[in-house]
Order: structure tokens, then sequence, then C-alpha cells
């Protein structure tokens, strides 16, 4: 989001969502070398943990005065990283009842930047979305609670072909959340 200077109302940019077409599955086995997260730190008992540690830093960031800024017209505001890690806390916690309920869970892959346009992040309510991350992220991470160790080999499949078991996929769904938050510095 970029601010028209002329009377300080924000102004939405045509190309606001650049598609990212990264497979970041890679993450579940190797460090990213941009946030540092290190899949295999993962404690998979404690995903739930992590998650709810990672709620107050989504609320400060939430509550900036830069909140709607863009720093790059191609990179996303706080608010719109806010409103997608929403979305992420929710998609993951339908995708974890799936694994944990049905044997070989399939999913549909998910169109993240679709979700960003037809949601449309950059106009949303800061404060509206800081609340609703936090009650995404209490629900998935409760979720994440109910994990036994017999669970952990559970498998699961996105329709484009990528595989995960629990363990796997806790470390899939946590690089996201705490990559986001190196994304918006907080």
């Amino acid at each position: 989001m970029v601010r028209d200077v002329s009377d300080d109302t924000p102004t939405r940019q045509a190309d606001a969502i650049v598609p990212d077409t990264k497979d970041w599955t890679w993450v579940v086995d190797r460090p990213c070398p941009d946030c540092g997260f290190v899949p295999t730190d993962v404690d998979p008992t404690r995903v739930g943990d992590v998650v709810r540690d990672t709620l107050p830093r989504w609320r400060a960031a939430l509550g900036r005065d830069d909140v709607r800024d863009r720093p790059a017209p191609d990179v996303w505001s706080t608010l719109e990283y806010g409103a997608h890690v929403r979305d992420v806390l929710t998609v993951f916690d339908r995708r974890l009842t799936l694994m944990l309920t049905h044997d070989d869970a399939a999913f549909d892959d998910w169109d993240q930047d679709a979700a960003a346009l037809e949601g449309r992040y950059a106009e949303l309510e800061p404060a509206t979305v800081a609340t609703d991350l936090t009650t995404a992220g209490e629900q998935v991470a409760a979720r994440f609670d109910t994990v036994r160790p017999e669970d952990l080999d559970r498998h699961g499949r996105r329709s484009n072909g990528s595989e995960f078991t629990v363990r796997t996929f806790g470390r899939y769904f946590l690089h996201d959340v705490v990559h986001h938050l190196h994304d918006v510095r907080a």
C-alpha cells in the first residue's frame, strides 16, 4: 500500500500482488537462510506453544503506525502479511484436522495470492486482523496440542503432490508464521 502524499489517503496499486511461485517445502529439512528458521530444532510436541509465542509479536506489528505502508511496490505491507498469516493459521488448522482424522489425508493446494486479492488484505482494519489472527492462532495451537506421539507419522498430501507427515507439516507451518514475522521485522 502506498499513500498519496497530497491528501494522505491510501491508494491501491494495480500490481499489488506479485505471485510467489517458490516451492517452500524444502524448509522441512533445511534451515531458511532468510529468516534463520531451523526445522530440525522444532519439537513436534511444542508447535502450539511456539505459535502462541508469536501472537504478541504479530499484535504489536499490526499496531504500528506504518502497518499499511509497503517497503517496496512488490512487497506486502505488515497488514497484508498479517492477513495472510491469519489465513495460513486457519488453512493449516483445517489441514491438520484432516491429517489427524483421515488416513492419507488429501487437501487442495491453496492459492495465497488469490486469497489476498479476494480478501482485499490491504483494505482491512489492522485491529480486526490482529484479533482474528490471535483467535486463529489460539485455535491451531490448541489443535497441535492434541497431537500425540503416535500421530506424528500420519500422512497428508497436497493436490500438487507435496507430501507431509504431521511432524514435517508442523515444521512447514511454523516456518511460514516465523518467516513472515521476519518479513515485517517484528
